[in-house]
């Protein structure tokens, strides 16, 4: 593993605060590319308001200063916008743009602070996170869109046309979420849903609630696939993502060191066509999720 994905937003800066402890004294030829992002604001007064979709010019020139200072490097590999600016507090993640704020900073605005930041050399490269096509064609008429970042997984599809637009413009493509906050790790059950607190945003969600069934069907469904491989499920549903066109790579996270170990081996499996269509039966059999079943 070569690259780490943060942003400033997780924990409110500390997250970037443990990667830059992580890689400090290696050499530079030993220390792993560091991805992180900008747009989600938060109130250092209220730390537990929702942060707010901020993309405005000098916002973002303090948010890539205030970056680089908590990872103590020169520059930032990949630096990402988080999510299209509405001017308005982001509430669920996975959950939709939301209403867009007349305070909101045009794409066009943004995106040219970032081909800036780049051309200055505080930046290698830059992408656009959670970005629908059309916003993507205006992007690339503005400067290269070199990364986009968009939730995929064999229950969340519908970042295909992302994806093919991404392929078609040599744009890189890294997914998050590829085990669907869980659901396809092989180790959910409808009784730990059940569970979930009332502060966990899953408790209220329809891939947890309404489409939980489904969801647990096709996770279940991964299982002869995986066994035939020597693997386990989330490595068969991280391999699914990686299988499509134009994919890079998945961002993936633990807690627990026993968890790495339960998707670490993905990389290295390949899918064949037979086990693609199996699991393309299999989400049309459960019912799950949206998009296209399987890669083109």
């Amino acid at each position: 593993m070569n690259w780490i994905d943060t942003a400033a937003v997780y924990g409110l800066g500390h997250s970037e605060e443990l990667v830059g402890k992580a890689i400090a004294g290696l050499p530079r030829a030993q220390r792993p590319y560091v991805f992180t992002k900008a747009g989600l604001v938060w109130e250092p007064e209220d730390p537990a308001a929702s942060p707010r979709r901020i993309m405005k010019p000098a916002s973002v020139r303090r948010e890539v200063e205030e970056s680089l200072r908590r990872l103590g490097v020169d520059h930032i590999d990949l630096y990402q916008v988080h999510y299209p600016d509405t001017g308005e507090s982001l509430e669920y993640a996975g959950g939709g743009f939301g209403a867009v704020s007349p305070n909101a900073t045009p794409l066009e605005k943004y995106w040219q602070v970032m081909a800036d930041l780049k051309a200055e050399g505080k930046v290698r490269a830059i992408g656009l996170s959670n970005h629908t096509p059309d916003l993507l064609k205006a992007a690339e008429r503005i400067a290269h869109v070199e990364v986009i970042q968009p939730p995929f997984s064999a229950i969340n599809r519908s970042a295909a046309a992302e994806i093919a637009w991404a392929e078609a413009h040599g744009t890189g493509v890294i997914v998050y979420s590829p085990m669907q906050s869980g659901l396809l790790t092989g180790t959910f059950t409808a009784e730990r849903a059940a569970n979930l607190g009332a502060d966990d945003w899953r408790s209220s969600h329809h891939d947890f609630t309404t489409g939980l069934t489904a969801n647990l069907a096709l996770a279940e469904a991964l299982r002869p696939v995986a066994a035939r491989h020597g693997v386990s499920v989330a490595e068969v549903a991280i391999a699914w993502t990686l299988a499509w066109p134009g994919l890079t790579g998945a961002i993936v996270g633990a807690r627990t060191t026993r968890q790495v170990d339960g998707w670490i081996g993905a990389g290295s499996v390949t899918l064949t066509a037979d086990d693609l269509a199996e699991i393309a039966r299999a989400i049309g059999t459960t019912g799950a999720g949206q998009g296209p079943v399987r890669p083109a």
